[in-house]
Order: C-alpha cells, then structure tokens, then sequence
C-alpha cells in the first residue's frame, strides 16, 4: 500500500466512529490527512496523535458541512500544501430520532438533510474541481443499507441515504470520461456514537442497538474504504455493502440472549 505514502486524504466527520478509524488506517499508510469535524478538541487530540505515531502530517480543520460559507472560506483558505487532495471520504452524517412522519420534528428533518445530503454536496463541489485539474483522485461516500431499504422509523434519515446513493451514481457517470473514481461503502450495523446521537445521548437506549449480536466495528469499514482507493487505477469499486454475520437486512438481525 506504499501507493498511499505521500498523498492527501480529507476526512469528513473525523473526530469519532468511522470518520476516526479511517484517519488511523490512512495514516498506518502513511497517508498525510486533514480531518473535519465540529469538535475541536478531539480533531486536535487526534492529530496530534496520529502524526506522532505515524511519520505522516495532520490538519484538523474545526468546521461544520451544513455551512456552506464557512465551507467555502475554509477550504479555500487552504495552505497550498494542502490544496492537492487526492482522496475524499464524505463520512459525515447522522440520524436524529424513530418518529413518523405525523409526529416528527422537523428541526430533525432539516439537520439529517442539511448534513447527509447539502454537507456531502458542498465539500463535494470545492473538492472534486481540483481533482479534474490534476486528473486523480477518488471518492469514497459512506452511505448505509438505510440508502438501499427502508425501516420502520427511518423514513427521512433513509430518505437522506438513498439521495446518497443517487447522488454517488450521478457522480460517477458526470465523471466517467475521467481518471476519477466514485464509490460508497454502505455498511449495516456499526457500533459507534450514531445510536447515541440518534436517541440524543440516552445511551442506555443507544446500547440495546448493539446487544446479542456481534456488530461491526468502525475499523472494519475503514478497511473496506482502504481497499476501494488503493485497486489498481482501472478498478472501480462502485459500491460495497457490509453487514456483520448476524444481519441479513436493515430490518432483519439474529440476537442471541447472553448470560451473564
């Protein structure tokens, strides 16, 4: 994987889960990464990390993708070092609540679109022009089986991942005469914050999501985005849906009772 060494990986919601298992195994490769959260501490803290342990440089870059002003400023403010950017993972997103669609808030509608969907879109569009420039790169969006199948529950939160999938598709053909390469990583049941965040930090709530069964962890999708950038330069990996061994859908899970 010495192809990594050297390049620029930009990480979207870099400061835990997903977002942080791919910045330890972009740099395990020795790939130089800015990473993209709203919580500055934990952006600092891991890049501090990272570029001790690894001989790789870091920026963390305190920023929040459903504003596009502060994304346009920010981004375009780039130190030149950090304007070639090779590789992109949009993993920024998040699912607030189970309510239906009568019962709703739609406070919590207008923060899974404006992350989900404009966020992926906005650091999208200043990333993607660069790279035709210098005709390389790839991006990788993490959707979810939630942008394959709809659950009980999950009506907007779904709604924002199928917009995912159509709009990495889309990408894919807008680029098809390029070096470029589009790809999602839809994985099935991570164990992560997002349950967290989802039932606003009832963490007793937020564990049951996980229990009788052996979830995903955040490095095994890490592992799965490792693999899709790092194919040869003819191979496209359009798409890659990773479940554990107990899921078999969105809906459908085996757990066992545990004693003890």
């Amino acid at each position: 994987m010495a192809k990594l060494k050297g390049k620029i990986t930009l990480i979207t919601g870099a400061s835990s889960g997903i977002g942080e298992a791919c910045a330890h195994a972009f740099a395990g490769e020795e790939s130089n990464l800015i990473l993209i959260g709203r919580r500055t501490d934990r952006l600092e803290k891991l890049a501090d990390q990272l570029s001790q342990q690894y001989p790789i440089e870091c920026l963390p870059l305190t920023l929040d993708i459903r504003n596009k002003t502060q994304i346009n400023e920010r981004m375009s403010a780039l130190p030149p070092k950090w304007q070639t950017i090779d590789i992109l993972i949009n993993n920024a997103g998040l699912a607030r609540g189970l309510d239906k669609i009568p019962h709703a808030d739609t406070d919590d509608w207008d923060e899974m679109i404006d992350t989900n969907i404009k966020g992926l879109l906005y650091i999208t569009r200043m990333v993607v022009p660069g790279m035709l420039e210098r005709r390389q790169g790839d991006i990788v969006n993490i959707g979810s089986i939630a942008g394959h199948e709809v659950y009980a529950g999950g009506n907007i939160y779904c709604a924002t991942k199928h917009a995912v999938d159509a709009i990495t598709k889309g990408l894919r053909i807008d680029l098809v005469d390029t070096p470029l390469r589009v790809s999602t990583v839809d994985p099935g049941l991570v164990e992560t914050e997002f349950s967290n965040v989802r039932f606003r930090g009832d963490s007793e709530r937020a564990k049951t999501v996980y229990q009788g069964y052996q979830p995903l962890h955040s490095a095994d999708i890490a592992d799965a985005v490792l693999y899709i950038v790092t194919r040869h330069p003819h191979v496209q990996i359009a798409e890659m849906i990773v479940f554990p061994t107990d899921q078999a859908s969105s809906a459908i899970v085996h757990k066992q009772k545990h004693n003890g």
